[in-house]
């Protein structure tokens, strides 16, 4: 197992750090031995949240609540991390809580999602990833979707969004992978956490542990760009492969019970 704390750094931020993959991700990287800055909009899970990991834990846990859909969030964040030397950061935030069609949510709602999904994580990746290549070490994991493989109904903002996060982690992988800091884009499927229930009704869907998802992804943390967790080919492309986009398109638009 990776020293964490010597090879990347004592302290990790999680955003979207309170419950579901964000807290398991927390427990993961205490036990490895890390710091942690939790981040999330609700104070009382969030709060919960860190208690459970410092008893379990020998570690340091703070927590900072910001609504991360905000203009200044992420330099709340930074400013509220100044005097920590941040190692890992984790941005989990921006699952989509309602499954409806385009113009059956608010325009509000649509440009909250691209803040929290794509300008958020754009900011939050510049912030923090900039001092990690400066000082030579890091690593970040950016979550995105199985969402983001191809456009689909109920799905046209949130998997944009989660299009941009996969993409904007490839891309920072090829510019930082040899300047000491790992980038993982991690691609996720149905994963039984407490955004997915209050979404939607999984029936006799096999979910995705939260627990395995984090430890799979810091486990593979150096093997990226992207890690799709609960494929047979983790590394490889897209599940659609030489499909052409309408069929992908209408693959996806497909309801699955």
């Amino acid at each position: 197992m990776t020293d964490f704390a010597s090879t990347y750094g004592s302290w990790a931020v999680i955003a979207g750090g309170s419950d579901g993959v964000g807290a398991a991700f927390a427990h993961s990287l205490a036990a490895r031995g890390v710091n942690l800055v939790l981040v999330a909009r609700r104070i009382a899970v969030l709060n919960e949240c860190a208690e459970a990991v410092a008893v379990k834990h020998s570690v340091q846990v703070r927590t900072v609540a910001l609504d991360l859909a905000l203009d200044t969030a992420i330099a709340d964040l930074e400013q509220a991390t100044a005097d920590l030397e941040i190692g890992v950061l984790i941005y989990n935030a921006g699952a989509d809580t309602r499954n409806a069609e385009f113009l059956d949510r608010t325009l509000d709602d649509h440009r909250a999602l691209v803040h929290r999904n794509c300008l958020g994580v754009l900011e939050a990746a510049y912030r923090f990833g900039g001092p990690m290549v400066t000082r030579g070490r890091g690593a970040v994991v950016l979550i995105t979707s199985g969402a983001a493989w191809a456009g689909g109904r109920t799905l046209s903002s949130y998997g944009a969004t989660k299009a941009f996060d996969l993409i904007l982690g490839e891309g920072l992988w090829a510019e930082w992978r040899d300047r000491g800091v790992d980038v993982l884009s991690l691609v996720l499927g149905a994963t039984d956490t407490p955004s997915l229930h209050r979404t939607m009704d999984p029936g006799d869907r096999v979910l995705a542990d939260p627990h395995d998802v984090a430890e799979q992804a810091l486990d593979h943390l150096a093997e990226g760009p992207t890690w799709i967790h609960g494929s047979d080919n983790p590394v490889g492309g897209s599940p659609f492969g030489s499909l052409d986009r309408r069929s992908a398109v209408l693959a996806m638009s497909t309801p699955r019970h």
